[in-house]
């Protein structure tokens, strides 16, 4: 009868445990769906439901929002991708510092990465204590410096203005180091007796086996720069420069099913990289923590 009692109380517990759970998920997919139907409805029927919740002429009108479109169709999105050509234009701008800033962060942050993790000199404790203050600070206290060195270099208006403060990021390479203190040196030490130097260990030994980090540090980049505004806004004057995060602030409220279609497609390429790097994510934290 104890044994009994004693598993229904884990149930019971678990299933208390789970509640709030899937009140958290709820909430989360109640966003999505939010602009996934409010994607399908006509201008009309969003003004007459949330329409009361942005006018500000003091009426007591109450907003809502049905769960499901009375009328659903098409006309946001066919007036995104047919009368909208600059929405096109910013959305491969975004891919323009994306990918460079990316690629920035493996080349510059592997090597460095590396460099902290394995080898011993002096000063590489302080010098990892910058990273991480580096990486603590917001980017509201880094903008003068950057903005002081990008002026005297002559890149402001330019895409590297954004894509070199993101390249030389210091946070991916926190996350790179943390991934390669996890191998093994009992593999250094084997490479170093076959006479590979410390590049071709680097290349060989490092790089395949630091797989996990490096794409965790890769995954959360891409993040971070997809959704970049200020960075963005500060440095790059020209608006045909600009990317698909300055693009949704420019939508007024009379283009509510605009801005519900073009935050999904907003959206769509940040989910569907982080649904392929969720597993690299789910090793490199797992790989941090692993100690030799």
């Amino acid at each position: 009868m104890k044994r009994i009692n004693n598993s229904k109380f884990r149930k019971n517990s678990r299933f208390l445990a789970f509640i709030p759970l899937v009140a958290l998920a709820l909430l989360v997919w109640w966003v999505l769906w939010f602009m996934g139907m409010g994607s399908l409805m006509s201008l009309e029927e969003l003004n007459a439901t949330i329409g009361a919740a942005l006018a500000n002429d003091g009426s007591d009108e109450r907003a809502f929002f049905p769960f499901i479109p009375a009328w659903p169709g098409l006309q946001p999105l066919v007036r995104l991708l047919l009368d909208t050509p600059h929405f096109f234009v910013m959305f491969w701008n975004t891919f323009r510092l994306v990918i460079p800033s990316v690629l920035g962060q493996l080349v510059l942050g592997a090597p460095a990465a590396w460099a902290l993790s394995r080898f011993r000199f002096r000063g590489r404790k302080i010098l990892i204590t910058v990273y991480i203050a580096l990486m603590l600070m917001p980017f509201q206290v880094t903008m003068v410096p950057n903005f002081l060195v990008i002026d005297r270099l002559g890149l402001m208006d330019n895409r590297l203005a954004v894509i070199l403060p993101f390249a030389f990021s210091a946070f991916p390479v926190f996350i790179m180091l943390k991934g390669f203190d996890a191998v093994p040196r009992a593999l250094l030490e084997a490479a170093s007796i076959d006479g590979a130097n410390a590049v071709r260990t680097f290349v060989h030994v490092g790089l395949p086996l630091g797989v996990p980090s490096i794409l965790a540090a890769l995954v959360l980049g891409f993040l971070e720069v997809w959704g970049a505004i200020e960075q963005p806004m500060t440095f790059l004057g020209d608006p045909s420069a600009w990317p698909l995060s300055l693009f949704l602030p420019q939508i007024v409220a009379e283009e509510l099913g605009l801005a519900m279609v073009a935050s999904l497609f907003m959206l769509l390429p940040a989910v569907l990289f982080f649904l392929f790097g969720q597993k690299y994510l789910e090793l490199g934290i797992q790989a941090a923590g692993i100690k030799e």
